[in-house]
């Protein structure tokens, strides 16, 4: 077997796995043309060997530390875009730049940004966004950043994840329970929820505060639709039809984001059925435009932009023995797009 360590080759690598030199470079630099399944035997028989010249190594090495990656789920999302605002104005205070990925909540697709970034060599890595329920996939990213971390690259994440990094957790089951106490409160009881994407992290969370917020006051989450689609606009308008012509009867929508409540607003305004007087509406993030709207949209606010700010801050700091937690809060701001519910 070959010694473990700086000296150890790549082509011992390929050797031992059995596949030619450049298959085993573009698995250990996450580049696309090989398997996964060869990928991770690959990844899986250099870590067993030692082997840390590529990428990993290379990371300092090539003196690019000035270089912050930032891996978004949607770069066209307000929620995403004040995030990134905010770690662009630590980064531009500490001279550093950013490299901004998009994922588009395809988690094998996250890992390969991640991968990208590592061979890219760059100093910090931030991944803002929902964690996956997938445990596999969080398992190869978490084994490629702790390898990432050991020879002095930083990591922190935006959301609940399982990758034992710091992290800054949004306040989402709590804020989900708010927007359920204050449609109740409205006298809302046939109460549908525009759920988002299946298989996200922060989409469980908000549910789950739904459901809290719901049972406090006697109602179940089980007898309510909910309806799984994009965690998008587009995903909000196509979770309004189906609301609409599933369950005529009901008298609000929570939308799990600010993006789909300006889908199911979109709807709704193309309907002509009138907000609020006869459906509320409630999101969640408090994005820029969410006060503009017609009518205003009642939220969750969260405080984005500092949520990028306190992301990179947490990377910039020595790293701990114990990976760093920061919570955020919520306010919910009340608007114009819930009211009383009708009586009919």
């Amino acid at each position: 077997m070959p010694k473990p360590g700086p000296r150890l080759r790549l082509v011992d690598v390929a050797e031992r796995a059995g596949v030619s030199l450049a298959t085993a470079s573009r698995a250990l630099a996450g580049r696309d043309g090989v398997s996964e399944e060869v990928a991770n035997r690959i990844r899986q028989i250099s870590r067993e060997l030692g082997y840390v010249a590529n990428p990993y190594a290379r990371t300092l090495a090539g003196g690019a530390s000035s270089t912050v990656g930032l891996v978004v789920h949607q770069v066209d999302d307000p929620y995403f875009s004040e995030i990134a605002g905010g770690v662009i104005q630590v980064a531009d205070e500490q001279s550093l730049l950013v490299q901004i990925c998009h994922s588009g909540r395809d988690p094998g697709h996250e890992l390969r940004q991640i991968r990208n970034l590592i061979a890219q060599r760059v100093g910090i890595i931030i991944v803002a966004g929902s964690g996956y329920d997938d445990p596999r996939i969080e398992a190869e990213a978490k084994a490629d950043l702790s390898a990432f971390q050991s020879l002095g690259g930083r990591v922190a994440v935006i959301g609940r994840h399982s990758l034992g990094v710091d992290a800054v957790l949004p306040d989402n089951e709590a804020g989900g329970r708010a927007l359920g106490d204050h449609l109740v409160g409205l006298g809302h009881r046939r109460i549908a929820v525009a759920a988002g994407t299946p298989g996200l992290t922060t989409v469980a969370d908000r549910l789950a505060g739904v459901a809290a917020g719901l049972r406090a006051h006697g109602l179940s989450l089980a007898g309510l639709p909910v309806v799984h689609t994009d965690f998008t606009r587009d995903g909000g308008r196509a979770a309004a039809d189906r609301i609409i012509d599933e369950h005529p009867n009901t008298t609000a929508i929570v939308a799990l984001n600010d993006a789909m409540a300006m889908g199911v607003l979109s709807t709704l305004r193309a309907r002509r059925i009138r907000v609020p007087e006869q459906m509320s509406v409630v999101g969640f993030d408090d994005v820029s435009v969410a006060a503009d709207l017609a009518p205003s949209l009642t939220t969750v606010r969260l405080p984005m932009t500092d949520m990028g700010r306190m992301a990179l801050d947490l990377a910039l700091k020595p790293r701990s023995a114990r990976p760093r937690r920061r919570p955020t809060g919520h306010q919910l701001i009340v608007r114009d797009s819930t009211g009383p519910a009708p009586t009919r």
